[in-house]
């Protein structure tokens, strides 16, 4: 065996362990390591009764009727 068959020959040894460690480390970590944990996102949810009447009445117009045309717009007078 000569030299650089020897270096090919460890390149792919080499290979193959980060693969199989690769393929160890994905097998053993937990699907979803959050899952159990007791962290706090901050979120502060309390429980409440919806109201039986809306905030805010029906909107009404304050002017009723067409609206006055613009200057520009309003033609020859007569």
């Amino acid at each position: 065996m000569n030299a650089r068959e020897v270096r090919v020959l460890a390149a792919i040894a080499a290979s193959a362990v980060v693969g199989v460690g690769a393929v160890v480390v994905a097998a053993t970590e937990p699907i979803h390591p959050a899952a159990g944990s007791s962290m706090q996102t901050g979120v502060t949810e309390t429980a409440t009764t919806p109201p039986t009447a809306p905030a805010v009445e029906k909107a009404a117009p304050i002017m009723t009727g067409p609206a006055p045309l613009p200057s520009e717009e309003q033609g020859l007078p007569g």
